[in-house]
């Protein structure tokens, strides 16, 4: 059984609190056939975070460095991360509440539409915007992504294929400039298939940059918490998990400020 799956079932015993992303919904998705750690999207309330740290105390968790598994931090875009192991298995457990790229209204819808899934992982067009990462690798995968959709709009506003793309294009191309136009690429990129795989090249490398700044800004705004956090692991090693959640939220208050600072130009 896929361990990932089976902690999907245990957090989400009675009600929704936990939607399965990134890797793992990729293996759900039959694009690879495993991914070496667990991402999830939750609910950011108590009740459910406090479910989701018994299920992981259970299995004999500890946090790894990343923000405390606190509606207050994870409110800002931050990340929480844990590890057990498993039959010999390193398990790692990444949560998320304000996934990158995806939109409040979005991320409503998807808490809706997850809610009756005897399985929730998040759907083709989803995983694609958070797959929009700094690594080259990725975007490999949201091509593949791009050819399981059927609605041809979001095919053509995932796709990393110029070809599939000018095929669209001879069938529809008012609507095809249109999305690509979203995707920040104007009409000139229509010359040749030359022109728009140089287009679609373009498009990457800007997506790549527009993460690495994001990340900085993470990185940045938990300078302080990576140099407490080696004495806050001495701290907690070897204690329950709920103790040591309390110490870890106690130890961030004041050192990791729950939103990174805005990037110049932001809002």
């Amino acid at each position: 059984m896929n361990v990932y799956v089976d902690l999907t079932n245990r957090f989400n015993a009675g009600r929704l609190r936990a939607i399965l992303s990134s890797g793992q919904a990729v293996v759900l998705h039959r694009l690879t056939i495993m991914s070496k750690d667990g991402d999830w999207i939750v609910k950011e309330d108590d009740e459910a975070l406090s479910h989701i740290l018994r299920i992981l105390h259970q299995n004999g968790a500890r946090y790894r460095f990343g923000a405390p598994f606190d509606k207050r931090w994870l409110g800002g875009g931050w990340s929480s991360h844990f590890e057990f192991m498993q039959d010999r298995l390193r398990i790692r457990t990444d949560f998320v509440s304000r996934p990158p790229r995806i939109g409040a209204d979005r991320l409503a819808r998807i808490w809706i539409e997850q809610e009756n899934r005897v399985l929730p992982f998040v759907d083709l067009a989803d995983l694609a915007e958070l797959k929009k990462t700094n690594r080259e690798k990725d975007y490999a995968v949201i091509g593949e992504l791009s050819r399981r959709i059927t609605a041809m709009e979001d095919r053509v506003r995932y796709s990393r294929s110029a070809r599939e793309i000018l095929d669209f294009y001879v069938k529809d191309p008012s609507a095809v400039l249109t999305i690509l136009g979203e995707r920040g690429i104007g009409r000139d990129a229509f010359r040749d298939l030359e022109s728009l795989e140089a287009a679609l090249d373009a498009e990457r490398r800007r997506l790549i940059r527009a993460n690495e700044r994001r990340l900085a800004r993470y990185a940045a705004a938990a300078q302080a918490w990576s140099e407490t956090w080696k004495n806050v692991e001495r701290e907690i090693a070897g204690i329950p998990l709920p103790e040591a959640h309390r110490v870890v939220a106690n130890r961030a208050e004041g050192v990791l400020p729950y939103s990174p600072p805005e990037e110049a130009g932001d809002g």
